[in-house]
C-alpha cells in the first residue's frame, strides 16, 4: 500500500514549508564522518516496506531492516555505503509473522524484532517479539529466534515502536493511537515460556518508531509529522521533549541512532525509500551523546522542529491540524489494508 499522495496532500496543506520539507528529504543532510551519517537508499527490490532500522554494532555502517507485511521472516542487513543487502536473515522456531513494524538491537548483542502491528485496533489479544543474535558474518543465513508473547496489561492495542534500552536491556512498546498512544513497559527479563505483560508508564502523541540514543540518556520518538527527543529519567521519558529537524517523508516508518550516537537516521516505506540523515545537535556547551564506554559522554537534545511544530514543547502551534491530518492517514490505511494483518 502506498499513502504518498494523501499524505502528501495533507502535509501540503496543513504544514507551512512541507515542500522545502519534501525536497530535503531527498537529499542527504550533512552529518559527521561516522559511516552511513550521509543518509542512502535502500535498493533492494525486496525491499518495500522498510518499517524499522537499527544500527549495528559490529558491522560499521551498516542497519538491519524488514518489510512491514506479507514478506515472510526476514530480516535484512543493507550497507549504507552502497544501499545494497549485505545480507538477509531467515528466522526459524517462529510462526507466520502478521504484522512486524520495529526493530532494535539489545545490549546483550542481539537484535529484537517486534512483530506488534494491530490495525484494527484490537484484533489480536497478543502480539510478539522475536529475538536473536546478531550474525557475526554477513551473508545470507538461517537462525533459530526466540518467540515472545505480548499482552498489555490494559488491552489490546496497535502498536510501530519497539525499542530496547541499550543499558538494561529492558524492551519497551510504544503504542500508535489518533487519541492518546502510550509508551509501555515490559517485564525486567523476557520469558520464552509464558506471556510478557507490557504496562503502561507514560502517555505519548502519534508514534510510528522510536530510539534510544547510545547511552541511554535520550529517546527520540517520530510519528509521520513530528519528532521530538526526549531525557530518559526514571525508567520512562521526562518531560515534554525537545524538538527534532525530521524530514518530510511520505510514509514515516522508522528512526535509529548511528551506532555512535552521532546521527538520527529517518526511513520510510516505499520501494527505493531514502533513509535521511540528521545530525544530533549536542546540549548547551557539551558535545553530542557518543556510545556507551566513549570519554566524555552526555546525552544530546534533539534540533530544532521540523515545518508546522513552531511552538515550545509536545503539540503546540498547529496541533489540532496535525492530529486531524494523522487521523485521516490512520483511517485510509486501516481501509486499505487487506484484511486484519495485525
Amino acid at each position: 500500500m502506498r499513502l504518498l499522495p494523501l499524505t502528501a496532500v495533507i502535509a501540503l496543506a496543513v504544514l507551512p514549508g512541507s515542500a522545502a520539507a519534501a525536497v530535503q528529504a531527498s537529499g542527504a543532510a550533512p552529518a559527521s564522518g561516522s559511516p552511513g551519517a550521509s543518509g542512502f537508499t535502500i535498493t533492494d527490490p525486496r525491499i518495500k516496506e522498510s518499517s524499522g532500522l537499527a544500527a549495528s554494532r559490529i558491522h560499521p555502517g551498516v542497519y538491519w531492516t524488514h518489510n512491514d507485511s506479507d514478506d515472510g521472516p526476514y530480516v535484512y542487513a543493507v550497507d549504507s555505503a552502497t544501499g545494497k543487502t549485505v545480507a538477509r536473515v531467515t528466522m526459524t522456531g517462529i510462526g507466520a509473522p502478521r504484522d512486524v513494524e520495529a526493530i532494535s538491537l539489545g545490549p546483550d548483542g542481539q537484535l529484537y524484532v517486534g512483530d506488534i502491528g494491530d490495525n484494527l485496533n484490537g484484533t489480536w489479544d497478543h502480539v510478539w517479539i522475536y529475538r536473536f543474535p546478531e550474525p557475526k558474518r554477513l551473508a545470507d543465513v538461517t537462525v533459530k529466534a526466540e518467540q515472545f508473547t505480548v499482552k498489555y496489561a490494559d488491552g489490546a492495542r496497535n502498536a510501530e515502536a519497539l525499542m530496547v534500552h541499550p543499558v538494561t536491556g529492558r524492551v519497551y512498546i510504544a503504542s500508535k493511537s489518533e487519541d492518546k498512544g502510550g509508551l509501555y513497559e515490559g517485564p525486567e527479563q523476557l520469558s520464552a515460556s509464558g506471556t510478557n505483560v507490557f504496562r503502561r508508564v507514560a502517555d505519548l502523541p502519534w508514534v510510528t518508531d522510536g530510539a534510544f540514543s547510545p547511552d541511554g540518556g535520550r529517546l527520540t520518538l517520530r510519528g509521520y509529522f513530528f519528532a521530538r527527543t526526549y531525557p530518559w529519567k526514571d525508567g520512562k521519558p521526562e518531560g515534554e521533549g525537545e524538538r527534532v529537524e525530521a524530514p518530510w517523508q511520505g510514509q514515516a516508518e522508522s528512526v535509529t541512532y548511528s551506532a555512535d550516537g552521532s546521527t538520527l537516521l529517518f526511513g520510510s516505506e516505499g520501494e527505493s525509500s531514502r533513509v535521511v540523515a540528521v545530525p544530533v545537535k549536542p546540549a548547551a556547551g557539551g558535545p553530542a551523546s557518543p556510545a556507551p564506554g566513549k570519554p566524555g559522554a552526555s546525552p544530546a537534545p534533539g534540533a530544532p522542529g521540523p515545518a508546522g511544530d513552531q511552538g515550545g514543547g509536545g503539540f503546540t502551534k498547529g496541533a489540532a491540524v496535525l492530529a486531524v491530518g494523522a487521523a485521516l492517514v490512520f483511517g485510509v490505511k486501516r481501509l486499505l489494508r487487506r484484511g486484519p494483518r495485525g
